[in-house]
C-alpha cells in the first residue's frame, strides 16, 4: 500500500468577513497517497484554491486537521510552518510572484541560499536549464515574457527537491500553446522529481492528465465528481 502523503480529515476553513465569519471550506476529507497526481477542479468560488492554501500551510484550518508527512500544521508555530514548506514543498501560483531586483537565476537560487544550501547557484542553474532557460540566466523578470516568468517560478518550486508540488492556475496567465508549454514543464519536473503533485485547474485537458479529480462545489467534495 502506498504511504499517505497528505491527509486531511473534517479540515474546515472559516475567514471573516463585512458581515461575519464566511465559511470557506466546509469539511473536507482526503488522503492523497505518494506519487499522485491530483487535480482540484470545480466552478470559481468553490474552494479550490483555499484548500490547496490549507494544504500547503499557507492558510491555517479552522476546523479538523491537515496532515502533512506525518506532521499536523496546526501545531506548527509560524516559524516552524516556514521550515517545514520551505524543505518539503514546492508552490507554483497563476502570478509569477518573481521579485524584479533579481536576475532569473537569483530568483531560483536565493530561497536555497536561505535554506544553507552551499551549491545554491549551480543546483538553480540546473533547473533553469531544464526549463529551457539555460541562455536566460542573468535576465531580469521584466526581459521576460510571461511564459519565461513562470518558467522561473517552475525552476524555483522544483530546486529544493520537494516532496509535495502544489500548483494554482499555472497556466490561467498564458495563452494556449503556452500554458501546454508550462505544463508539460511541470509533469515533466514532477517526473524528475518523484513529486507528488496537487494541480488547481478549470482546464478539462489538464485535469484529464491527472491520476484522480475531485471536483469541488460549495466547499464540499462533490460526490458526483470525486470518483473521476
Amino acid at each position: 500500500m502506498s504511504e499517505t502523503i497528505l491527509e486531511l480529515k473534517d479540515a474546515r476553513l472559516s475567514l471573516k468577513g463585512n458581515a461575519g465569519p464566511v465559511d470557506i471550506l466546509k469539511g473536507i476529507s482526503l488522503s492523497v497517497p505518494r506519487g499522485e497526481t491530483l487535480g482540484l477542479t470545480g466552478p470559481s468560488g468553490s474552494g479550490k484554491s483555499s484548500l490547496l492554501m490549507l494544504m500547503g500551510g499557507l492558510e491555517r484550518a479552522t476546523g479538523g486537521t491537515v496532515n502533512v508527512l506525518g506532521r499536523d500544521l496546526g501545531a506548527l508555530n509560524e516559524d516552524a510552518l516556514a521550515r517545514f514548506r520551505r524543505d518539503h514543498m514546492g508552490v507554483v501560483f497563476q502570478s509569477f510572484h518573481l521579485i524584479p531586483t533579481m536576475t532569473a537565476l537569483e530568483n531560483v537560487a536565493t530561497p536555497l541560499e536561505l535554506a544553507g544550501d552551499r551549491d545554491a547557484f549551480a543546483r538553480a542553474g540546473e533547473e533553469l536549464q531544464a526549463v529551457g532557460l539555460g541562455d536566460r540566466l542573468d535576465h531580469y523578470p521584466s526581459q521576460l515574457s510571461g511564459g519565461e516568468q513562470q518558467r522561473v517560478a517552475l525552476a524555483r518550486a522544483a530546486a529544493p527537491r520537494p516532496d509535495i508540488l502544489l500548483a494554482d492556475e499555472p497556466t490561467g496567465n498564458l495563452d494556449g500553446a503556452t500554458g501546454e508549454t508550462i505544463m508539460d514543464l511541470l509533469f515533466g519536473l514532477r517526473d524528475r522529481h518523484g513529486a507528488t503533485l496537487i494541480l488547481v485547474t478549470h482546464a478539462k485537458d489538464l485535469a484529464a492528465r491527472c491520476d484522480r479529480i475531485l471536483h469541488l462545489r460549495d466547499g464540499v467534495i462533490d460526490a458526483g465528481g470525486a470518483g473521476q
